[in-house]
């Protein structure tokens, strides 16, 4: 089948886009700015072509020459620091509005919308489900929500097939950022743990996301419906510590140190940090990692779409880990 892939040279679309490939579908891919994968995609047969989703023309004008059957709209402002917040209003909503339109206008099959968990925000009684509230905690996650909501319109006013994935924390090979922190600090074989550690996060191993992607495309009806895509299962911060270091063959002793210094100290860091525009060395959204609830079941997406996570929380931290060795990360 024809299919567009926006953010595609990046972690998470790279990955998409190899798999079309595999398949032997016609891939054309829009990105902001070529990432890490631009080259390697080109030579694989994936179309590429540069430009911004804020710009609405470009939006309709690379629809138009791709033709496709299947949209899987990923690209987003995720996580940039000192950018307005007008920079991911832009992005997130702006630009996802301008691609579901004109998805709408030429037709497509299906339009598959990659949000996030972020949206759940802390969830207080888990694990969650799509339907936990909505609670989102920072401006990227509250955009994510908004370019939701923008999809969700043009289901009931243009009868836009679109779905939306939320997924988890991902994680793979090709990473580099996302992870590579946490390696690390495993590494070296003491692990300081703010808090407990018993705050549970939900993994997604990016070929079980890349799974989830292609079922919401597969997938005929359920127009309009939202999808929690995830792992198996969530672990708490111990155990997925132990986990990272036993894939390096590294055993980790853990170290507990009270959360909310912490949390203080980021807080002064932002302050202070942001009149001179500077990135913090620590900042608030960072440090949330020990703190914040992430657990969900992934009933609706197993029962609606098929979808099966498929690669165990060994398997994909081995080789991740894998990854960061062969390419000098740790």
């Amino acid at each position: 089948m024809k299919t567009l892939v926006t953010g595609g040279t990046g972690f998470t679309g790279s990955h998409l886009t190899r798999r079309l490939l595999d398949e032997g579908h016609d891939v054309h891919v829009i990105d902001a700015s070529p990432g890490l994968f631009h080259d390697e995609l080109a030579q694989r047969g994936a179309r590429i072509e540069l430009g911004t989703i804020e710009d609405r023309g470009f939006c309709r004008r690379a629809l138009e020459r791709a033709e496709p059957e299947v949209v899987f709209h990923l690209a987003a402002a995720f996580r940039q620091l000192n950018v307005p917040e007008r920079f991911y209003w832009n992005v997130n909503v702006e630009g996802t509005r301008h691609l579901a339109e004109a998805a709408a206008d030429v037709g497509v099959r299906r339009f598959v919308y990659c949000s996030t968990q972020g949206v759940h925000g802390h969830i207080d009684e888990p694990p969650g489900d799509e339907t936990s509230p909505i609670a989102p905690e920072d401006y990227y996650q509250q955009t994510k929500y908004e370019g939701e909501r923008v999809v969700q319109r043009l289901v009931r006013d243009r009868d836009l097939n679109a779905v939306t994935l939320r997924p988890t924390a991902i994680y793979g090979p090709g990473d580099p950022a996302r992870f590579l922190m946490l390696y690390r600090m495993c590494r070296r074989g003491t692990f300081h743990m703010f808090g407990d550690g018993q705050t549970t996060y939900h993994p997604v191993y990016i070929d079980n996301l890349v799974d989830g992607f292609l079922a919401a495309a597969g997938a005929s009806d359920h127009k309009g419906r939202t999808y929690i895509v995830a792992d198996e299962r969530y672990y708490t911060l111990n155990e997925l510590v132990q986990h990272v270091g036993a894939s390096m063959g590294t055993p980790v002793r853990i170290r507990h140190w009270p959360f909310w210094p912490l949390y203080g100290t980021a807080t002064c860091c932002e302050t202070l940090c942001r009149p001179v525009r500077v990135t913090p060395p620590l900042f608030r959204r960072r440090v949330d990692w020990f703190r914040q609830v992430r657990a969900f079941r992934i009933d609706r997406a197993r029962e609606e779409l098929g979808y099966q996570p498929r690669v165990g929380i060994e398997r994909g931290l081995e080789q991740t880990a894998r990854w960061y060795r062969d390419h000098g990360y740790i």
